[in-house]
């Protein structure tokens, strides 16, 4: 698929209503991998690899970046289903799949989302959740000459993993996400941007909240406030799940998102 001049990857599996998954920062489709041939028994799966990630084209520019490049793959990959979608999207592919959905909700029947990085959604509303997002910056996070070499990315992982969670990792997959650590970087500045609150974020699509209770705290409330706000939402928290667990514990995650794509079907 060519979208924005760019080659972009899309795995498309099965028959049936749509289901768009939208992989987090750092990753790839290939996240996917252990729900796609449940999903594909009943649906048709489409999983773009966003710019600078799996066999998608690399994302040019070593300073700018625009949210956009990103959404304009997900509107192209929902355009391409020819038929209102099911969204899931993790973290980063989260509050992509919340932007295409709230610039056009009578294209997307439903919305899964497991813990977007929608951290405006704090301001005003959680200041410990605030705190918490603040501690990970010592005034050379969003340093651009830095941003996602080998010692951002490992704090970047050490905040959602937890201390040590870098170190923990294979040499080989430390030398993966190394090498996508300035797309990574330049999505959190970009990020940065979506100063969206929660009742702005007006999305009618019913929509799945899901948070893990070893998550960072921003992150678990903004998944709280959401549900709070959103007109059709709901919280499904998984005991003892940190961020990455439609990743880590997919056995637990499958469950829960074909109930709810049961339900709305």
């Amino acid at each position: 698929m060519l979208v924005g001049g760019r080659q972009i990857a899309v795995l498309d599996r099965g028959r049936g209503p749509p289901v768009v998954l939208v992989h987090s920062s750092g990753l790839s489709a290939q996240q996917w991998g252990p729900i796609v041939p449940r999903l594909a028994e009943e649906h048709r799966v489409l999983a773009p690899d966003l710019l600078g990630y799996g066999k998608s084209d690399p994302w040019p520019d070593f300073d700018r970046f625009d949210l956009e490049a990103d959404l304009a793959v997900v509107r192209a990959v929902i355009e391409y289903a020819e038929a209102p979608v099911h969204l899931v999207g993790h973290s980063y592919g989260g509050v992509l799949a919340m932007l295409a959905a709230r610039e056009a909700p009578t294209r997307v029947r439903s919305l899964a989302l497991y813990e977007p990085v929608a951290f405006h959604v704090l301001v005003g509303r959680d200041p410990e959740g605030e705190a918490d997002l603040a501690s990970t910056d010592d005034g050379t996070f969003l340093d651009a000459a830095t941003g996602g070499d080998v010692r951002w990315m490992g704090r970047f992982i050490d905040y959602w993993g937890g201390a040590g969670a870098w170190s923990r990792l294979a040499p080989a997959r430390q030398e993966a996400l190394a090498a996508v650590g300035r797309k990574t970087f330049l999505e959190v500045r970009a990020l940065m941007a979506v100063t969206l609150t929660a009742e702005e974020w007006r999305i009618p699509s019913p929509t799945l909240l899901m948070s893990g209770t070893r998550s960072p705290m921003a992150a678990r409330a903004v998944c709280r406030i959401l549900a709070e706000s959103l007109p059709d939402a709901r919280l499904h928290v998984f005991e003892g799940a940190g961020h990455m667990a439609p990743v880590e514990e997919a056995r637990r995650f499958w469950p829960v998102l074909a109930a709810w794509l049961k339900e709305q079907a």
